[in-house]
């Protein structure tokens, strides 16, 4: 009796496998049993052109050794997958016109020029910008601004910094370039002033960094100091005209100083705190504006009350700091104006319109509106549907086994359609497993090579050489994506990969971006078509403002006439999704509601930094907060009172005899390392029973330290492998496990079952934290010992993406860290946390931590070029170029079977790299030879000589070193 074939993963997903392929192909045989003599040349059956295979070039036995070639993948000629046609209905109802907000738009200009109106030129007297910065506005495209943002310029008090702003204006209306207006004139016109622009993603401060740095290159600031008022000894460093744009956030490279800067791009967390060093410093009056960007995250449960927390605290210093606030999803745009004392402009102009439509079942309907939306998902989830709705385009259903569904069907012929008009599509997945398939998907059903024009093809070969240079190599599924055009984007990637294929298909050469919803609040890639695959995130809804954001990157300036929208949707999800569609966005509220418990770490934070000390001070501070506008001040009152208390009794805060109020050394590390009253006592119980007990023998109970207690930035533990790492542990790291309260047997029982961590009471949270650190301990440890990301996140079964992020958060943690342990006194912790810092930046033992200074030679990386000679700064630096590519491929992690040409564009990617290495060691050997060139030998036994000469020590070889600075450094 014959059995059906149990098919496999591939095989239920449409693909062939290379044994199935050649079962099908038929052979003529002859015998030749016993012949001394080679076999005659065989040749296939080979496929006709109109099958649909991936393999296509097959030679087999052949009469002579040397013509022999081996079996080749390579992208097929023709399209694997073939997407349905898209067709206007031509129903008497279909012809109906569909009346939309955008529908006049599309006869007339978007947006009047300078031409018609001189306020829309940059140039213009009244905005008062520097002809330099017009300039560069330019030739960025950016040659005129739109009424709106002219009349919001322009309001009384603006642009000479005497009033603050809260704005609202869609996704892509142009509501960044108000803020750079602003924030730039004040620098510029102000020399003395600085500006912090504050962002909530890290993906958004390295993006916004770039663009800054191209606005203000060659301009310089209204500044005639004479020669002997410049710091020689920072000359080297900077022009103290020039405009100087630096980054501070978690896993940032810069350091760079608050002196060093006039335009600080920060995450909440890092500008809170440079706000705090300020006022620390006495240098507050510094500081001339601050920009909220996405001021929407005021109310976010984790990092919100941060930002609400810097804006109260610049009302109370009444320091003259504008505060400009703005996002593209607020309602309650009036209370946030009166809370920080501002005029309040809103604006729906978009200057592409957008049309917006809901698919479903092979069906598209036009719904620009979300009333429309609402009707219509309505109509046709109701059981007898009244035919009052109509589709003004069908999708035919297709052929294929893999868009059966009519989701996934119409989710690729939308694209398709957008390709080969031309045009870019950005596809919004719910995970990041769906957003890899689609793309696979949509990258079978692509025009096939033959159809490409220019040099498209090139172009996309660039790309996956740029991939294939990095240090973490190329992705599988990109190197088959890519070069039809397709890419996906999603936080499984590292932060490099994702910014090549944003740069891609921001220059045209990635067609289609497959994305997870983090992408809509993420960086800036708008598409000519966003298609929605669904309205979830994950398992869960999305929210309004985030379907907003979503559906906002539709319409690129200058790029599409119009923008479109579609969400695709499945009959389950009608109910919600209409609901979604006709729900306000929430309102923004304060994170320091007792829910929250962000009002402990606000009273706190004032008294460590001094900004109060008594109850008035204390009361002034809380009416100046967002809550004193959205709660019942009786309520509140008690609130702060109780509080306070609660500070007391956890010995953070004191109060004497004359209701004097003083943050306890405890108190101030908590708000020096940037963590919650909470968190912040757990971790000094942590410490204190590590100095009772540490164990030194082993690098395991340091990584432990280093790992976040926040939950969210540690992930699922994977508990198989958990117990296995458990199980390799040596004697020192299993007295670590006892010590911190793993439970061997409990990991067991987790492993053997699919339950998840109990965290319902406090104790099981406290509990749960341990496990999830201790397993991202061990993480650490693979990349201090020199474990590259992607061999960890091979390891792990994790995303590399997830690997780097996790590197970065503890990164960050640990400079926390470190500051608690100095503000307690903790100096020799301090000493080793330090130490291992520096590794874990490096990814490397302590003997590479000289040659990892240097771009690009992290890790593994740095582990080759010191057995291949390279063994300290100096070497690299005399090195040539020509002497670095050999190592670098070497340093690769996999060796690349590409052709002649294709190699040789790799080998160039690596010499431009090898070039970038030479250079920054070069800059990094003499600045640290200057340091201590500069200063007579004399000098050096001088206290700011002798700090100097320390810090030089590790950029230096040590007999270069000694030979100077002995002296300076025995003691």
């Amino acid at each position: 009796m014959d059995h059906p074939r149990i098919q496999g993963p591939a095989q239920q997903i449409g693909y062939s496998t290379s044994v199935e392929i050649a079962r099908k192909q038929t052979y003529d045989a002859c015998a030749v049993l016993g012949t001394k003599r080679p076999y005659v040349q065989l040749k296939p059956r080979c496929p006709s052109a109109g099958d649909d295979r991936i393999l296509t070039e097959v030679t087999n036995i052949v009469s002579k050794r040397s013509d022999f070639k081996r079996p080749c993948i390579a992208f097929p000629a023709q399209r694997r997958l073939k997407a349905s046609r898209i067709q206007n209905v031509t129903t008497v109802e279909s012809e109906i016109p569909q009346v939309s907000e955008y529908t006049q738009r599309r006869a007339l200009p978007c947006t009047p020029g300078p031409s018609q109106n001189p306020l829309l030129s940059l140039s213009n007297p009244r905005y008062g910008l520097p002809e330099h910065l017009v300039r560069n506005f330019a030739s960025l495209g950016i040659n005129s601004i739109y009424p709106w943002q002219s009349s919001c310029l322009l309001g009384r008090g603006l642009l000479s910094g005497e009033k603050n702003l809260v704005y609202t204006a869609p996704t892509g209306g142009g509501k960044s370039l108000v803020a750079d207006i602003l924030m730039l004139k004040k620098v510029i016109e102000d020399p003395r002033k600085k500006a912090i622009l504050v962002l909530p993603y890290v993906a958004l401060v390295q993006e916004k960094l770039k663009w800054l740095r191209r606005v203000v290159e060659g301009v310089s600031k209204h500044v005639t100091l004479p020669d002997h008022t410049v710091d020689r000894s920072r000359r080297w460093r900077h022009d103290h005209t020039s405009v100087r744009v630096v980054g501070f956030f978690g896993g940032s490279k810069a350091r760079a100083t608050w002196s060093d800067v006039d335009v600080a791009v920060c995450t909440i967390e890092k500008a809170n705190a440079l706000v705090n060093t300020a006022i620390e410093e006495c240098t507050i009056d510094d500081l001339g504006i601050v920009v909220l960007d996405e001021l929407h995250m005021i109310d976010d449960d984790h990092r919100g009350y941060l930002m609400e927390l810097m804006a109260t605290k610049l009302l109370c210093l009444q320091q003259g700091v504008q505060i400009v606030g703005m996002s593209a999803t607020l309602t309650n745009t009036e209370i946030l104006a009166k809370w920080l004392d501002a005029k309040y402009y809103q604006s729906k102009y978009r200057p592409v319109p957008v049309e917006e439509y809901l698919v479903y079942d092979h069906s598209i309907y036009s719904a620009s509106t979300s009333s429309a939306y609402f009707k219509t998902a309505s109509q046709l989830n109701a059981t007898q549907p009244k035919r009052s709705v109509y589709p003004i385009r069908e999708i035919k259903p297709s052929e294929y086994t893999e868009l059966k569904k009519a989701m996934t069907n119409a989710v690729v012929s939308l694209a398709i359609e957008t390709v080969e008009a031309g045009y870019a599509a950005l596809v919004f997945c719910s995970a990041r497993q769906s957003c890899q398939a689609t793309a696979l998907m949509l990258s079978e059903a692509m025009p096939s090579r033959e159809e490409f024009t220019g040099d498209v093809l090139d172009r996309r070969k660039e790309v996956l050489s740029d991939l294939r240079s990095l240090s973490v190599g190329l992705d599988d599924t990109l190197e088959k994506t890519i070069i039809h055009g397709v890419a996906f984007h999603h936080a499984g990637l590292t932060t490099e990969e994702r910014e090549i294929v944003a740069e891609a298909y921001d220059r045209g050469t990635i067609k289609v971006i497959v994305a997870t919803c983090s992408l809509a609040a993420g960086i800036n890639l708008p598409a000519r078509r966003v298609i929605l695959q669904g309205a979830r995130m994950g398992r869960d809804l999305i929210g309004p403002a985030m379907l907003r954001q979503m559906r906002g990157r539709a319409g690129r300036k200058g790029k599409d006439e119009i923008g479109e929208s579609y969400l695709c949707c499945e009959k389950k999800d009608f109910e919600e999704v209409a609901q979604l569609l006709e729900a306000d966005l929430p309102v923004v509220e304060s994170c320091l509601t007792p829910q929250k418990r962000g009002i402990k770490r606000a009273l706190l934070e004032i008294l460590a930094i001094r900004l109060a000390t008594h109850a008035n001070a204390i009361n002034d501070y809380v009416s100046r907060t967002l809550l004193y506008h959205t709660m019942d001040r009786v309520l509140l009152n008690r609130m702060v009172e109780t509080t306070i208390q609660e500070l007391i009794d956890t010995s953070l805060i004191t109060v004497d005899s004359t209701g004097s109020y003083e943050a306890t050394l405890l108190g101030q590390a908590i708000v020096v390392s940037s963590l919650t009253p909470e968190d912040g006592i757990f971790v000094h119980e942590e410490l204190q029973r590590a100095l009772r007990a540490f164990v030194m023998d082993g690098e395991m109970h340091i990584f432990y330290m280093f790992t976040p207690v926040q939950s969210a930035g540690l992930g699922d533990i994977n508990w198989p492998i958990f117990r296995r790492e458990m199980d390799g542990l040596d004697e020192s790291g299993l007295r670590v496990l006892k010590f911190v309260g793993v439970n061997p047997g409990f990991v067991n029982r987790m492993a053997n079952s699919s339950q998840t961590l109990p965290e319902r009471t406090l104790e099981e949270t406290n509990t749960a934290r341990i496990y999830r650190r201790f397993y991202a301990a061990f993480h650490l440890g693979d990349l201090c010992n020199e474990l590259p990301i992607h061999a960890v996140a091979r390891k792990y079964e994790t995303p590399r993406g997830f690997v780097q992020n996790l590197a970065q958060t503890c990164e960050g943690f640990a400079a926390g860290m470190v500051k608690f342990c100095d503000r307690m006194g903790m100096g020799m912790l301090r000493s080793v946390l330090d130490h291992m810092s520096d590794r874990l930046k490096a990814g490397a033992k302590a003997d590479l931590l000289e040659l990892a200074q240097i771009p690009f030679v992290k890790s593994r990386t740095a582990r080759v070029f010191w057995e291949n000679g390279m063994r300290s700064l100096r070497a690299v630096a005399e090195a040539s170029p020509t002497d670095i590519v050999p190592i670098l491929l070497l340093a690769q992690p996999k060796k690349w079977k590409i052709d002649g040409d294709e190699e040789e564009k790799y080998c160039q990617k690596l010499k431009l790299k090898a070039d970038i290495i030479v250079s920054a060691a070069n800059r990094l050997w003499d600045s640290a030879k200057s340091a201590i060139d500069t200063a007579p030998y004399p000098a050096l036994h001088q206290a700011p000589a002798k700090r100097r000469a320390k810090q030089c020590l590790p950029l230096l070889s040590l007999p270069y070193f000694y030979s100077w600075c002995r002296p300076c450094i025995q003691d």
